[in-house]
């Protein structure tokens, strides 16, 4: 019973310890040390093991594609060559915040942890930026797959902002490149308040009118929230194929996928056939379901002027109850204001008070009966609801031939593009930008990758703090994970501890109170054991003497 009681005094704590969190960091630190604690007598309990080497030093070297590309840029050279920064101003917009005037630099993080590995960083907040680079070549969709990848790291989170890429058509000025600039592929990262973004755009050409329209993918099922907020750098990638399939990955693992045929927004072929915009609903379509009945009749018992709700009858004024005692009476304690005007205020009156008369009574003034209802009520009368007869449903204008369909079975094929720009506003600054590849070989891409994204993740991981640094700090975001802990570690030790130091419990006469079971004759046996020694001491004495 006891170790129940002490079980749940356990269970108390633990829940304290979550209330207390918050409010108190020191707590916080000594729970650290708590299961620092345990976790060393723990592992002073095991065997003693060679302890594992230290994390190496991840050292930083640039990489380098390792075949044909077109278009690379790790930017470690420190500067912008090849970049081309606009000087457009965007059309619809404010004069004071119009120009592309947000600053661009070639620097590292600000928490690097690979000295040497530079990135572009959008500097600016609250401003347009734009900057792009023509490609090696342009990029023709043909019979070889398209890859876009490159690294973001939101070093501030971000507020409102995103960090896609373009990649253009044919631009031959990029310093004019701004919103409007005509793009083939929109990729990318983009968030608004509590909206995460991921997206995949790209302008398919009617192939009947010429019209670019934009078509967007569908929305990934993942949750894009921690690539936003955990200020770690992000690996983002795009395949498509001529198969007209995709794939978009962040960290190398796919989070959305389809077809362009299939999964796009509008879908790149429009319908068959449309609705005729010169139909229209005859006069006579009944679209009525339902319909009053026409021979229901209302019966001759039936009264519509009945009132809902009737005094009851037999209801009693409770005794006491003061009829001549109004509720509310002139406030005896009131005085009339000095400044009181009568000409201008009128005739000045006490404010009104609860009648202290009423207070041990039942109820002041004139009582009426309470009001009940009235169970011959049957309301105004309405015929019942049959189905019917003539009901042809909902009407929708017939099916004629879309004058505008075409069949476009290879979307792959998009407008080729030379260039690749970012367009962005920002209310974050400090947007980190880094290994851009456009290639179409998946083994040259993840080359480049493992060379460049792959060592951020290893040094991110060699400075990473220990277990049970890992534990506070998921601790710290999930307050309710201290219960668990408990649970886990110290439950554990305490029920080893109970088991092991509680002796047998002696059997107390107290106890032996608390019931009317017969019990052993424990004070005869005692009694027998005494007779038995004196007899032998006696016996002794005896033999001395003799």
């Amino acid at each position: 019973m006891e170790g129940k009681w002490l079980l749940c005094m356990l269970l108390v704590l633990g829940t304290a310890i979550v209330e207390a969190h918050d409010g108190h960091d020191d707590d916080v630190i000594d729970i650290e040390d708590d299961l620092d604690d345990v976790i060393e007598e723990v592992e002073d309990s095991k065997p003693d093991t060679t302890a594992p080497p230290s994390s190496p030093k991840v050292t930083y070297k640039a990489p380098v594609p390792t075949g044909e590309v077109y278009f690379a840029d790790s930017f470690d050279r420190g500067t912008l060559s090849g970049w081309i920064l606009s000087k457009a101003k965007k059309d619809d917009t404010d004069d004071e915040i119009a120009k592309y005037d947000g600053k661009w630099e070639v620097d590292e993080m600000k928490e690097s942890k690979l000295p040497g590995d530079k990135g572009l960083v959008l500097m600016s907040r609250a401003k347009h930026h734009a900057i792009s680079a023509k490609l090696n070549k342009p990029f023709l969709f043909d019979t070889k797959p398209l890859i876009v990848q490159y690294e973001v790291n939101f070093q501030n989170g971000i507020e409102c902002g995103g960090a896609y890429v373009k990649l253009l058509s044919k631009t031959p000025e990029l310093n004019l490149f701004h919103d409007k600039t005509p793009y083939t592929i929109m990729f990318g990262p983009d968030k608004c308040g509590e909206d995460y973004k991921l997206h995949f755009i790209f302008r398919h050409k009617n192939p009947k009118t010429g019209i670019y329209e934009e078509k967007h993918a569908k929305r990934p099922d993942a949750d894009l929230k921690t690539y936003f907020t955990d200020k770690k750098t992000h690996l983002y990638t795009l395949i498509l194929n001529p198969d007209n399939s995709f794939e978009i990955l962040v960290d190398q693992s796919v989070v959305n996928s389809g077809n362009l045929l299939n999964d796009m927004t509008p879908p790149v072929n429009p319908s068959r056939e449309i609705e005729d915009p010169e139909d229209r609903k005859p006069e006579d379509w009944d679209e009525r379901p339902k319909i009053p009945d026409p021979e229901a009749v209302k019966p001759d018992d039936w009264d519509e002027d009945a009132p809902a709700k009737i005094p009851d009858e037999e209801a009693t004024k409770p005794e006491g109850w003061l009829d001549d005692e109004p509720e509310y009476v002139p406030d005896p304690d009131a005085e009339k204001p000095e400044d009181w005007d009568e000409d201008m205020d009128g005739e000045w009156e006490a404010p009104q008070i609860a009648n202290p008369k009423c207070e041990s009574a039942p109820g002041c003034g004139v009582w009426q009966r309470p009001m009940i209802d009235n169970p011959n009520y049957k309301g105004k009368w309405k015929p019942p609801m049959i189905d019917n007869p003539s009901y042809q449903g909902i009407w929708k204008p017939r099916k004629i031939p879309n004058p505008d369909f075409f069949e476009d079975l290879e979307p792959f094929r998009m407008t080729p593009f030379s260039a690749i720009g970012l367009e962005l506003w920002s209310m974050t600054s400090d947007i980190f930008f880094d290994n851009f590849i456009i290639c179409a070989d998946r083994r040259i891409v993840d080359d480049w990758a493992n060379d460049g994204w792959g060592l951020k993740k290893a040094a991110d991981g060699a400075a990473e703090p220990g277990v049970v640094g890992q534990m506070i700090e998921a601790a710290e975001e999930r307050p309710w994970l201290w219960v668990v802990y408990i649970l886990t570690v110290a439950l554990p030790v305490f029920l080893v501890i109970l088991f092991c130091c509680s002796g047998k419990k002696q059997t107390s006469a107290m106890e032996y109170k608390k019931t009317d079971a017969p019990q052993p004759d424990v004070k005869e046996e005692e009694e027998e054991k005494e007779e038995e020694k004196d007899k032998g001491d006696e016996e002794e004495e005896g033999e001395e003497k003799l």
